[in-house]
C-alpha cells in the first residue's frame, strides 16, 4: 500500500530570536497519526533545506507520494521530492493537513484568480442540469466504456454515508464533435467542483487545479437561474457531491468523460 504524506511549506506567524520571519514545514499522513514540523529563517527556505527535513521525517520510510495544496509551496517541495525520488501531487484534497493548519490557526485559504472564459474551441453545443440517484451514479458509468472516468474511492456515495435515494446533482455537456477534446482538456485541468454563481449574468464556474477557475456558461434566463439555485441547494443535501458528464449527444449511447466532484477550498 502506498505511503502518502501531505505537506505545506509557508511563512508562519513565528519569528526567531533575531525577529526574523520563519518558514515552517508541516508534514503529516492522511490520518495525522504521523506529524512532523520544522522551521527555518526565510534566508534558508530552499529546496535543499526541504529535502533535508523530508529525509529526517522519513528516517524509517520515505513516502511514495507527497500531496501539496498551496501553490507557493509546490515548486520547492516538488524539487525536493524529485531529488529524493518522491512523486509530488498538486491537489486541493489535503483534508488532514488543512485540519492541522486550522487547529494551529494558520491560513488555509489560498488566493484565487478571477474565472477565465472556457477556450472557444472547446465549447460544445448545449448543456443541462440533471440529477442521478446516489444508488445509480456509480453503476451507471463504471460498467460502460467511458474514455475518461474519474470516480475517487472516497467520493463514492456509500463512503460518504449518503442514502441511496439522495439525488446527486450535476451538469451534462453535449459536446458534439468537440466532446472528446473538451473531456481531454478537463482531465488535464483536474476538475474539483462546479458551482452556480449568481451575478450579472449568472454563470457556471469550474474550480480546477489548485487555484484555477473557468466560466463554463453564462445565462440570464430566469428558469435557468432557478435551476442553478436548486442545483446549489441539492449539493448541500449531498454533502457537496456532484458530477460533470461530457457526451457527444443526448442519445445516451456514448460518453466522453465523467467526474465525481466535491467542493473543496
Amino acid at each position: 500500500m502506498s505511503l502518502i504524506w501531505q505537506a505545506d511549506f509557508y511563512r508562519s506567524p513565528l519569528q526567531n530570536t533575531q525577529e526574523q520571519v520563519l518558514w515552517e514545514l508541516l508534514v503529516c499522513d492522511q490520518t495525522r497519526s504521523f506529524e512532523f514540523t520544522a522551521n527555518c529563517p526565510q534566508s534558508q527556505a530552499n529546496s535543499t533545506w526541504v529535502a533535508q527535513q523530508l529525509q529526517l521525517a522519513g528516517r524509517e520510510k520515505l513516502p511514495d507520494l507527497i500531496q501539496v495544496f498551496r501553490p507557493q509551496s509546490l515548486n520547492l517541495i516538488t524539487i525536493a521530492g524529485n531529488n529524493l525520488g518522491i512523486q509530488v501531487e498538486a491537489t486541493r484534497r489535503t483534508l488532514a493537513l488543512k485540519q492541522w493548519l486550522a487547529a494551529k490557526q494558520y491560513p488555509v485559504i489560498v488566493d484565487k484568480l478571477p474565472p477565465l472564459p472556457l477556450p472557444e474551441n472547446l465549447w460544445g453545443e448545449k448543456w443541462q442540469l440533471a440529477t442521478i440517484p446516489a444508488c445509480d451514479i456509480i453503476d451507471e458509468f463504471i460498467e460502460r466504456p467511458v474514455p475518461i472516468l474519474q470516480i475517487p474511492e472516497f467520493l463514492k456515495p456509500i463512503n460518504l454515508g449518503l442514502a441511496s435515494t439522495v439525488p446527486i446533482p450535476g451538469v451534462i455537456i453535449y459536446g458534439g464533435r468537440k466532446s472528446m477534446g473538451l473531456a481531454q482538456w478537463l482531465k488535464e485541468s483536474n476538475p474539483v467542483a462546479l458551482n452556480y454563481i449568481a451575478g450579472t449574468p449568472d454563470g457556471l464556474v469550474l474550480e480546477a487545479g489548485l487555484v484555477d477557475r473557468w466560466v463554463l456558461a453564462t445565462f440570464t434566463d430566469e428558469e435557468v437561474t432557478a435551476a442553478g439555485k436548486l442545483y446549489q441547494q441539492r449539493k448541500q443535501l449531498s454533502q457537496g457531491l456532484h458530477f460533470l458528464l461530457v457526451q457527444p449527444d443526448d442519445s445516451g449511447m456514448t460518453y466522453s468523460g465523467f467526474w465525481l466532484l466535491q467542493q473543496e477550498e
